[in-house]
C-alpha cells in the first residue's frame, strides 16, 4: 500500500485502487491527488468547448465529484483506465452544459481540491504547445483530430487514408512523446478516445 505522503508518485491506477479501497470511510490524500492530477486535464478539455472560466470551473467540479462518487461507491470497474472514464465523463457534463447554457444549480459536496490547483500555469501551457509542435505533423494530426474535435479513430482514419489500428498505434506513440516531453509519468496522459 501507498503511504500517505507518497500519493504524488503513485500512478493514476494506484490512485483510483485506494479511493475504490477506501468506500465510504475515504482516503482523502488520494482524492485529493486524483482531483488535482484530472481537474487540469478536464479544465483543459473544457476550455477548448465551454469558452466561459465559470462553466469550466463548474465543469472541473461536477466531473470531478462524479467520479469520486464512482470510485467511493465501487462504480468503476477498470480503475488502470481512469483517465478514459474522467474523460467520457468530461464529454457527457461537457454536453449537458453546452445544451442547457444555464447557470448551473449548486453543488451539495466540495472538492478535496481547491478549483485553483486544478488551473494549469502559464508555463505547463507554453509547455504543451511547444511539446505539440514537436510531434510529427501526422502526429499532431491524429492528436488534435481526437482530442479537439473528439473524432474516433475510425473518422480519424477516414480523414487521414489510415487503417483505425494505425491511427490508436500512432496516438499511442504521440502520447507517450508528450508525456514525456511535458515530463509526466507513464499514466499521466492516459486519455483515449
Amino acid at each position: 500500500m501507498i503511504a500517505h505522503g507518497s500519493m504524488a508518485l503513485a500512478s493514476d491506477a494506484e490512485l483510483a485502487i485506494i479511493v475504490i479501497g477506501a468506500g465510504a470511510a475515504r482516503s482523502p490524500a488520494a482524492e485529493a491527488e486524483l482531483c488535482r492530477r484530472f481537474g487540469r486535464r478536464v479544465r483543459l478539455y473544457g476550455r477548448s468547448r465551454l469558452r466561459d472560466e465559470s462553466l469550466v470551473d463548474d465543469l472541473v467540479q461536477r466531473v470531478m465529484l462524479v467520479v469520486l462518487a464512482k470510485l467511493r461507491g465501487g462504480g468503476v470497474r477498470e480503475p488502470d483506465r481512469i483517465g478514459s472514464f474522467v474523460l467520457g465523463t468530461a464529454r457527457l457534463v461537457t454536453r449537458e452544459l453546452s445544451r442547457t447554457r444555464e447557470v448551473p444549480a449548486e453543488l451539495d459536496e466540495e472538492l478535496p481540491c481547491p478549483l485553483a490547483e486544478t488551473r494549469p500555469d502559464t508555463l505547463e501551457l507554453q509547455r504543451l504547445g511547444e511539446c505539440l509542435k514537436s510531434l510529427a505533423e501526422r502526429e499532431r494530426t491524429v492528436v488534435s483530430l481526437t482530442f479537439f474535435h473528439e473524432q474516433s479513430a475510425a473518422e480519424v482514419g477516414d480523414a487521414l487514408g489510415m487503417q483505425p489500428g494505425n491511427v490508436r498505434v500512432t496516438r499511442h506513440r504521440a502520447l507517450a512523446r508528450l508525456r514525456s516531453c511535458m515530463g509526466l509519468g507513464a499514466e499521466a496522459a492516459e486519455v483515449t478516445a
